[in-house]
């Protein structure tokens, strides 16, 4: 009996033992239950640890496949004294590239509430790298049918555009460009030359249009300051060309309407034929006047035989 209580009492601390280095829960502590719902746990096993901010508080007991087939269902047994707010983050993540898979707990604002026993909480799957590989696949394919794409381009444009004919016409373009930047540089030359001998009359000639800039800012300011001087008189004058305008305009009118000596001439056809007699023998009286001056005409007992006046229509006579 001392033999079999002995064993009896190694297997039982055996057991404590066994289950406080196996990622187990301690005898000693109550904990409470956690349910994770996630679409794939990739390789995480029941006893995995639960760890906050890197700190182990709990384990995984049980992970069951949901009945839909479409999520699995992850029991968490979390220390009692350890509390976990509603606003944590549950992330599926491994120790290293080919380390054991964990529940990693991600405190965040630690807004109130904290977590109860059986609570729903929503888990991020881990990170798959071989969906990462085959992604990487796909992507390394199109970029390979990129470059395949780029190099036939190329290929296009080598032959297309740096052919033998199209480098001839670049280099002769290039040689044409050099001959003209040469014919540029004599030019330059050249102009420096001429101002350099003709300096003394280039410094004349911008004496000059200075000086003719500055006369004309001078008679400018007179111009400036003679309108402003005259500015009444000007707007007078113009005011009075304006009125004469209108003047002239309505003399005009009025002689073709007939209105006045001048319109009456104009508009009665016999008076207008007496004026042009009266002015003929106006022009015969002063031509004789010339002649023979103005005591000939009065003494002479033979009239010249120009002084015969004409005669208008009209029953009067001109007489000399």
């Amino acid at each position: 009996m001392k033999v079999g209580l002995f064993v009896a009492i190694g297997l039982v601390l055996l057991a404590v033992l066994l289950v406080q280095f196996s990622k187990g829960t301690s005898l000693f502590r109550g904990t409470y239950s956690l349910r994770l719902h996630a679409v794939n746990v990739g390789g995480l096993k029941v006893k995995s640890g639960v760890l906050l901010s890197g700190v182990q508080v709990g384990t995984v007991s049980q992970i069951q496949l949901a009945p839909d087939t479409k999520s699995v269902t992850i029991m968490l047994k979390v220390y009692k004294d350890v509390k976990i707010y509603h606003d944590a983050r549950f992330v599926i993540e491994q120790a290293g590239f080919l380390g054991d898979q964990f529940v990693s707990v991600i405190p965040t604002e630690n807004f109130p509430p904290a977590l109860t026993n059986n609570a729903d909480v929503d888990c991020q799957e881990p990170f798959n790298l071989q969906e990462v590989a085959r992604s990487a696949a796909g992507f390394i394919q199109r970029l390979d049918g990129t470059a395949k794409k780029l190099d036939a381009a190329v290929t296009d444009l080598r032959a297309q555009v740096l052919n033998a004919q199209t480098l001839a016409n670049f280099s002769a373009s290039i040689t044409n460009l050099r001959v003209f930047t040469e014919q540029a540089i004599g030019a330059v030359k050249g102009i420096n030359g001429i101002v350099a001998t003709n300096g003394s009359q280039v410094g004349l000639a911008v004496s000059n249009a200075v000086y003719f800039t500055t006369e004309l800012n001078r008679l400018a300011a007179s111009a400036q300051e003679m309108l402003a001087t005259n500015g009444a008189n000007l707007t007078a004058a113009t005011k009075n060309i304006e009125d004469l305008t209108i003047t002239f305009k309505q003399l005009a009118a009025d002689l073709q309407a007939g209105k006045g000596l001048a319109g009456t001439v104009l508009q009665n056809q016999e008076l207008a034929t007496n004026v042009q007699t009266i002015a003929a023998n106006l022009s015969i009286t002063t031509s004789n006047l010339n002649r023979v001056g103005l005591w000939g005409i009065l003494w002479s007992r033979k009239p010249a035989a120009t002084n015969t006046f004409k005669t208008s229509t009209s029953p009067n006579r001109a007489r000399p």
